[in-house]
């Protein structure tokens, strides 16, 4: 999310248009009705965050839209981390999403409900505000969109961690998890202030929430690796909003974490390294959160490259733009992505 105040710079470069990631062999499997083993997929998020990019979104969806893609992944924050969480923001989204005549998936980010806190969001209890998102965002198994599509809920529906979502498309299982900015809803010693309303039976709450999701969170993230282990399957994409502190300094190295705010995510992170590193295929992590089109093999050290691991950032406010992925299971390369600058935008 674009207003908090700890932001990376990106240490790595792209030196193209697009980029090819290398795959290591295995079985194909067309997953569910799949048209051939080549398809395309949209991904955005962190949009839009003021009236005059809600006023350019039209444009981004006909542009998705006319690229004719199998699904679109929205990776987080339906609007800025400085506005009120009310419940008409939701409703707003919902109707947005339906307008993609594909399916559109959807990933919780920070400002719907981590940030919701804040005096300058309208006050409003976090957890009350997560189980909301839960009851109104994932009430159904089906997807957004004009075209649905049938996902795999990690909880039951409306409740605790039916957020986290699994579908399969043809060689790839596609995972949506709610890991969101903000250290991931992991509080310290600076959790009361007076930019909210937050008690400390609200931080301790906080901080229980964390620990719970954090371990649904990696046994998910196990078990849809086991899915595609066990269908012979070569990638597994997984979206989150919250970016994870990938650009670290120099003197840090995945090992030895030591920035403050960002160790909500360690565990997970750890279980992401030792389950991409156990599997033979490709690996990609999405996200938002910083707003930048980055794309790069992060983690560990420089010494210690993770091959078949890519990390891709999305655009975000202000730049209303989407990136195109295209999967293509009879290549020598399975993933390829591509910018989308919308003409106009």
């Amino acid at each position: 999310m674009m207003d908090r105040g700890h932001k990376w710079v990106a240490v790595a470069a792209i030196g193209a248009l697009f980029v090819l990631v290398g795959v290591v062999g295995g079985v194909a499997d067309d997953g569910d009705d799949d048209e051939g083993q080549k398809f395309t997929v949209a991904l955005w998020g962190d949009m839009p965050y003021s009236a005059a990019e809600a006023a350019k979104l039209p444009a981004l969806i006909a542009d998705i839209n006319a690229a004719r893609v199998a699904f679109t992944v929205f990776d987080g924050d339906i609007k800025s981390g400085s506005s009120l969480c009310t419940d008409a923001v939701f409703a707003v989204a919902t109707q947005r999403f339906d307008t993609f005549r594909s399916p559109m998936i959807y990933v919780p980010g920070d400002n719907e409900w981590t940030d919701c806190h804040r005096i300058n969001n309208g006050g409003y209890n976090s957890l009350e505000r997560l189980s909301f998102l839960r009851q109104t965002m994932f009430a159904e198994e089906q997807s957004f969109g004009q075209r649905t599509l049938r996902l795999e809920h990690q909880g039951p529906l409306g409740g605790a961690y039916a957020e986290n979502t699994r579908w399969t498309h043809g060689d790839v299982v596609f995972v949506g998890l709610n890991i969101p900015g903000s250290n991931n809803n992991k509080v310290g010693t600076d959790c009361i202030s007076s930019k909210s309303v937050r008690t400390q039976a609200d931080c301790d709450a906080d901080n229980v929430e964390y620990q719970a999701r954090d371990a649904a969170n990696i046994a998910w993230l196990h078990d849809s690796f086991e899915l595609a282990r066990s269908r012979g399957l070569r990638g597994l994409m997984v979206v989150i909003q919250a970016d994870m502190s990938f650009d670290l300094p120099e003197t840090e190295t995945f090992n030895e974490r030591t920035l403050p705010g960002f160790d909500g995510y360690n565990a997970f992170l750890a279980a992401l390294v030792a389950e991409t590193q156990a599997f033979a295929g490709q690996v990609v992590l999405v996200h938002g959160d910083i707003h930048f089109f980055k794309m790069d093999k992060p983690l560990v050290d420089q010494a210690h490259l993770i091959p078949n691991l890519t990390r891709l950032e999305t655009f975000g406010s202000p730049n209303v733009h989407w990136v195109k992925v295209t999967v293509d299971s009879h290549s020598r390369s399975l993933f390829r992505f591509e910018p989308m600058i919308v003409p106009g935008n």
